[in-house]
């Protein structure tokens, strides 16, 4: 009993710290929620930023060494992709930047005008307010911040469509050159007779390269941006619902991306098969007389595909429902626990309509955190399976291995080996 007394008074210290004198005055219901979030939400918060940090140094320390692809690139190719795509964006990546460095306050002022909108324009009633030397009405009001509330639309509008150009700009740009370098590599090398995967390789396996190439710095910046501003809007209107906001941040943290990286295993999977299937039925297709097993292996790979897809589609779904849940989870906590709040009169109507107008935005900057993880370790996979294919090493095994009609190709097996290890959702 002593040592509960003592946790007490710890939650209670706790409390006070955020500006709450919590007290025998709050109801009783409200007890487990103060808890929930003042001791539970930063353990589990601790605890998981802990366990990435471990999981990506077991990866990173686990992962293969660098082969003789690296160190004889293609000519005209950077061994590092980050370090290509600087040398050869830089200018665009600094404007790229700005643009992204710019939409912080627009969107702080986005959050702002709707909790203005409620508290000074709806439920005050000191009228006529002096603002800027004129004196206006409730009407004038109101309409003078619907107004810049439509201007701060506007302006967002504008940064984003002015960001996505530029970016697709860079993108394009910077794709355009690695395909031109790689051609010339292929013609220079006399690989004439691998023209096969030539083709796929220029039009298909380089393409996620430039996409990656147009968010390698406006995407950590521009989301990890954005969820700061959104939490720090949070904690202006009040540091308890702002610290609400991370309750059920931790089981994101920990679940879902597991859950994530077996649908991508799974997809990865889905491709090979196709694949597959595709180089058997090039192979009946060369023959004069359709095999006697074809109808059978056909069938076979047909089944193969259709469970594959099952699975994803049960354990996709299931991931969207339990994320959608999970994201549900703390606007229940904002309308019981701010609710009371409101009532109190610790903080107003318009705070907390905006705290949850806010909310509604704070999963997205982190979900494409997420994305932008695995994307960059799948960018670089293919990167240097770009360089490994005029490799000698690429070469010999390119055109001695024996393709059996289960294996697949050398470079989809070392994309898919590189990358078990190195994407996280």
């Amino acid at each position: 009993m002593h040592l509960l007394d003592r946790y007490h008074l710890i939650v209670h210290d706790i409390a006070a710290l955020f500006g709450y004198e919590y007290g025998d005055a709050v109801p009783s219901w409200a007890h487990p929620f103060i808890h929930l979030i003042l001791v539970a939400m930063p353990v589990m918060l601790v605890g998981a930023l802990i366990y990435l940090v471990l999981r990506w140094g077991l990866a990173y320390r686990s992962r293969p060494p660098r082969g003789p692809e690296v160190q004889a690139p293609i000519r005209g190719l950077d061994p590092s992709l980050v370090r290509m795509v600087l040398r050869h964006s830089r200018h665009r990546q600094a404007l790229t930047i700005l643009l992204s460095l710019l939409a912080m306050p627009i969107l702080y002022v986005t959050l702002e005008l709707p909790k203005q909108i409620v508290n000074n324009a709806l439920e005050a009633e000191r009228f006529p307010v002096a603002i800027l030397g004129f004196q206006l009405d409730q009407v004038a009001l109101l309409a003078l911040l619907c107004l810049t509330y439509l201007v701060a639309i506007i302006l967002n509008g504008l940064n984003k469509y002015t960001l996505n150009v530029l970016k697709g700009d860079l993108a394009e740009r910077f794709l355009r050159r690695l395909r031109l370098l790689v051609y010339r590599q292929w013609r220079r090398a006399g690989a004439r007779n691998r023209q096969s995967e030539i083709i796929p390789i220029l039009a298909q396996e380089v393409e996620p390269i430039g996409g990656f190439a147009a968010d390698v710095l406006t995407l950590p910046i521009l989301q990890g941006g954005t969820l700061a501003t959104i939490l720090l809007f949070m904690f202006v209107q009040d540091p308890l619902l702002g610290a609400a906001a991370l309750t059920v941040l931790p089981v994101q943290i920990l679940l879902l991306p597991n859950l994530q990286q077996k649908v991508n295993a799974l997809s990865r999977l889905r491709i090979r098969e196709v694949r597959l299937m595709g180089r058997q039925l090039g192979e009946e297709f060369s023959l004069e007389r359709p095999a006697a097993d074809g109808l059978r292996r056909g069938a076979r790979g047909f089944r193969e595909l259709e469970q594959i897809r099952r699975r994803i589609f049960r354990l996709k779904y299931f991931l969207k429902a339990l994320n959608n849940f999970l994201t549900a989870l703390t606007p229940f906590l904002f309308y019981s626990l701010g609710g009371y709040f409101v009532l109190e009169g610790r903080i107003s109507l318009g705070a907390l309509v905006a705290v949850l107008a806010a909310h509604k935005d704070f999963s997205a900057p982190l979900r494409e955190l997420f994305r932008y993880y695995q994307m960059s370790a799948d960018s670089r996979v293919r990167y240097q399976e770009v360089n490994a294919f005029f490799s000698s090493e690429g070469e010999v095994e390119a055109t001695t291995l024996p393709l059996s009609p289960r294996r697949t190709s050398v470079p989809l097996r070392r994309i898919n080996t590189a990358m078990e290890g190195r994407q996280i959702v």
